[in-house]
């Protein structure tokens, strides 16, 4: 088995808590509306089209142009954006922490992320600058789970997939970094990562 040089982070949802939840559980009466909400108007597809280079503006009138009456409801997603940031998810950071100081070991992240909103988490959270290079979705204009996001990743930054982890919470975009060649992992947990990361000898 070749030693494993490379892992590649996802963010949300592996090193960041980032939810809407936190805003519209104190929009919405009940868990069932907010729920109705998200699966029939502010979708993860439609935000995912920010992620993928939309912007904001363009995103959000568009829809209020298709839901007029949800209008209010529509521009706190990212009106208040910030509030739906929960923090780090600190067992994951430290264990980022931790792999920083292995010298033969480098640490990239790819995530799906409006090109607006990322700059608030680079600010917010120092811990982002750890990385030796980064690919944000909404900066390359094309997101997870296309191929190309991931080979753009490979090229730019010269990975051998073979010798590389990538870890997201999300298992749709665990298929093409595995089809690549990479070695993934599902993140559950901080602890079920730390163990994965055991089995491969890492930490």
């Amino acid at each position: 088995m070749k030693r494993i040089d490379t892992i590649v982070f996802d963010l949300g949802g592996v090193l960041i808590d980032w939810n809407p939840d936190y805003v519209y559980r104190n929009v919405f009466p009940t868990e069932q509306e907010m729920r109705w909400f998200y699966k029939n108007i502010c979708t993860s597809d439609w935000n995912e089209e920010q992620d993928a280079g939309r912007s904001l503006k363009e995103g959000t009138e568009w829809l209020v142009k298709k839901f007029p009456e949800h209008e209010s409801n529509i521009r706190i997603y990212y009106n208040r954006w910030e509030e739906m940031l929960g923090g780090p998810i600190q067992d994951s950071v430290e264990i980022l922490n931790s792999l920083k100081s292995d010298p033969d070991l480098r640490l990239f992240a790819l995530t799906n992320w409006s090109a607006e909103t990322f700059p608030v988490a680079l600010q917010k959270y120092p811990f982002l600058q750890s990385f030796h290079g980064r690919i944000v979705s909404g900066e390359e204009k094309i997101r997870k789970p296309a191929t190309e996001i991931y080979q753009r990743l490979i090229t730019r930054f010269d990975i051998d997939p073979s010798k590389a982890i990538y870890v997201d919470d999300n298992q749709r975009n665990l298929v093409p970094a595995k089809e690549l060649g990479f070695t993934v992992i599902h993140f559950q947990s901080p602890q079920q990562f730390k163990n994965e990361l055991k089995k491969h000898e890492i930490i």
